[in-house]
């Protein structure tokens, strides 16, 4: 249920964005399972379901990759706060985008997709970028 949320959601924030999976640097997803976030890797774009493996394996998703995920710590480096969350997630992608985020910085990092979701019904997609540098 979570990878169709996040689908729909990312689907949307896409279209609405004008960006696509490619345009992003940046990722602060809803990590509250090691298999949640394997998933979302597909849901997102940034893979196929037949490639998350691959996706996992050849560090795509760190520094240096395609795409840097979580660099915050994810959830479990913030306690998991029900609630709070989302506000964290977006938080950090501002630090990230305003080039404040200090040891965690993704250098060049212009947009930014925030994914969240809850109580197995409610998937949140945002994308935010600096529009000074778009």
């Amino acid at each position: 249920m979570f990878r169709a949320l996040g689908r729909d959601a990312a689907d949307k924030a896409y279209e609405n964005a004008g960006v696509g999976p490619k345009d992003i640097d940046i990722v602060e997803l809803h990590d509250c399972f090691t298999s949640n976030e394997a998933l979302m890797y597909s849901a997102l774009g940034f893979c196929s379901e037949s490639e998350i493996e691959r996706f996992i394996l050849e560090s795509r998703s760190s520094f240096g990759g395609d795409i840097v995920v979580n660099p915050s710590g994810g959830l479990l480096s913030k306690g998991h706060p029900l609630g709070a969350t989302g506000l964290a997630q977006i938080a950090e992608l501002t630090w990230q985008l305003r080039g404040s985020a200090g040891r965690r910085q993704v250098e060049g990092a212009r947009t930014g997709l925030q994914q969240n979701a809850g109580l197995g019904s409610a998937g949140f997609v945002h994308i935010l970028q600096n529009s000074s540098q778009v």
